[in-house]
């Protein structure tokens, strides 16, 4: 997962004063009417630069054909749509019944491409001018989307937003999907990327093996460094990671910091700002207790050379009882999680003297959907979007992959799975106290090369705490004096 300068209000996670306070927790309590949402976070690692582009021209290309009741964004019959659908944790069929609507629905032929590459298969189209309508920008080598809406290359959605929804046409989109999903959306004053999911993140485990060792999930971090050498002694251990990638373990150590020193400190290392790291005494508690979990010998001996799913195929066959990941990670790891697994997710640990309460957690909006404004059919690639926020569509993704999308309401009396159904109690347990964070989603070549990096030795036991905080400062630091590097900035 990336967005314009002076882009503020990045999703929940912060009392803001005034109106922006009062607007935040308006739309966190409109949250508990989602019941949850799940989805892969976007991808990760930095995708190649985009080339092309008319600098920051916005000029976007006008839909095609005539507009009417049932036809809101000017589709035209017949115009072919092409499709580029990340095909990962959550597979692609989702999109592939979405596209059936369409073709059936327009008498067109719609071209669709599931892949895991899709930075790398893009990026020269982009480049060209000749790319796909729609696209599911997420997995590791996605593309970069701070530069493609910079380049004005990402059609502005307004018009999806306005449209009236497929289930009743007297509500417009906008009004039928969760709040933040704007928000995370926008690129300045431009809302270019829907985010189609919501993620929980998290620390997982199975139940059944909580139980039948009798082991309770702890409420702090140091209760969890306890547990870990019972769990040790027991001749398993206690955690494992997707060393490959270790920026999987950012999702629980940078959202653990935030609960700890509060979302105003946190604020400051998304806004890049001098010593927003060495001067924060939460990420001192919180990198130190990885660096004890390390010295300790807490993880799966091997861990580092993991990828996501062998560390989860791993934690699945009770070889470590925890892993850090998002609620995608049911789907994923469904082909070895055995039948009475109990597969459940916990909020964050409580360290010392938190600005943010017990079961405070991070929760928000993911997997990015953009279409290319100079494609050859942006309307077209709206339209599928606005099919896929129906609740046909919406029900028909929580079923094949476990997970839920930003439409309201669109699962209720569904019967979840166990991943999804506890996700979904932790969501609501959470309240008002729901995390969001930029800073993987603004810099991912940053966090995920450089901080990720100094996070897979750290974990490795090759690097102290106070030299992966020094670092880790010196390498926004960095960002933060590239010119080259768009800059985004965020107020709660």
């Amino acid at each position: 997962m990336g967005s314009s300068s002076a882009r503020t209000n990045e999703g929940p996670g912060h009392e803001g004063t005034g109106d922006e306070g009062l607007r935040r927790r308006d739309l966190i309590r409109r949250s508990a009417a989602l019941g949850l949402v799940a989805v892969p976070a976007m991808g990760l690692l930095s995708a190649c630069a985009t080339g092309g582009g008319g600098g920051n021209d916005k000029e976007t290309k006008a839909p095609g054909g005539p507009k009417s009741e049932k036809n809101p964004l000017g589709v035209a019959k017949g115009a072919p749509l092409e499709a580029f659908i990340f095909k990962g944790g959550l597979g692609d069929q989702y999109a592939k019944d979405a596209e059936a609507d369409y073709k059936a629905t327009y008498g067109a032929d719609v071209k669709h491409t599931g892949t895991q590459q899709v930075g790398p298969k893009l990026t020269p189209r982009f480049a060209g001018g000749n790319p796909p309508d729609v696209i599911d920008n997420s997995g590791a080598d996605h593309l970069d989307m701070n530069k493609l809406s910079t380049q004005g290359q990402l059609q502005d959605l307004a018009a999806l937003l306005d449209a009236p929804s497929m289930d009743d046409p007297a509500k417009k989109v906008r009004d039928t999907i969760h709040p933040s999903t704007v928000e995370k959306g926008t690129h300045g004053d431009t809302f270019d990327v829907l985010y189609y999911a919501f993620t929980i993140y998290g620390t997982w485990y199975s139940r059944k093996l909580l139980a039948d060792k009798g082991w309770t999930y702890p409420r702090t971090l140091s209760e969890m460094v306890t547990l870990c050498g019972e769990i040790k002694k027991a001749g398993i251990a206690p955690w494992t990671y997707a060393g490959k990638f270790p920026y999987y373990v950012h999702f629980n150590l940078f959202a653990q910091i935030a609960k700890i020193g509060g979302m105003e400190k946190w604020i400051a290392i998304d806004n890049l700002e001098p010593n927003a790291w060495t001067s924060n005494d939460a990420v001192k508690e919180v990198v130190e207790h990885y660096e004890e979990l390390a010295a300790k010998k807490y993880f799966l001996e091997g861990s580092q050379g993991l990828t996501h799913i062998q560390s989860q195929t791993a934690w699945n066959k009770g070889k470590a009882v925890f892993i850090p990941n998002g609620s995608w990670v049911e789907n994923e790891a469904a082909p070895t999680t055995p039948a009475d697994f109990g597969m459940a997710v916990g909020a964050l640990f409580d360290g010392t003297g938190d600005k943010m309460p017990h079961g405070t957690l991070r929760a928000e909006p993911s997997e990015p959907y953009i279409v290319a404004s100079k494609g050859r059919n942006p309307a077209g690639g709206m339209e599928l979007l606005r099919i896929m926020l129906s609740r046909k569509h919406a029900q028909n993704f929580a079923k094949k992959v476990k997970s839920l999308t930003c439409v309201m309401d669109a699962t209720e009396g569904m019967t979840l799975s166990p991943g999804l159904a506890s996700a979904s109690e932790v969501f609501k347990a959470a309240g008002d106290n729901l995390i969001s964070l930029q800073l993987q989603e603004w810099y991912p070549a940053l966090t995920d090369e450089k901080i990720g990096g100094l996070t897979g030795q750290l974990l490795a036991g090759e690097l102290k705490a106070a030299d992966w905080i020094r670092k880790t400062q010196a390498e926004c630091d960095k960002v933060a004096r590239d010119d080259s590097v768009t800059k985004f900035k965020r107020t709660a």
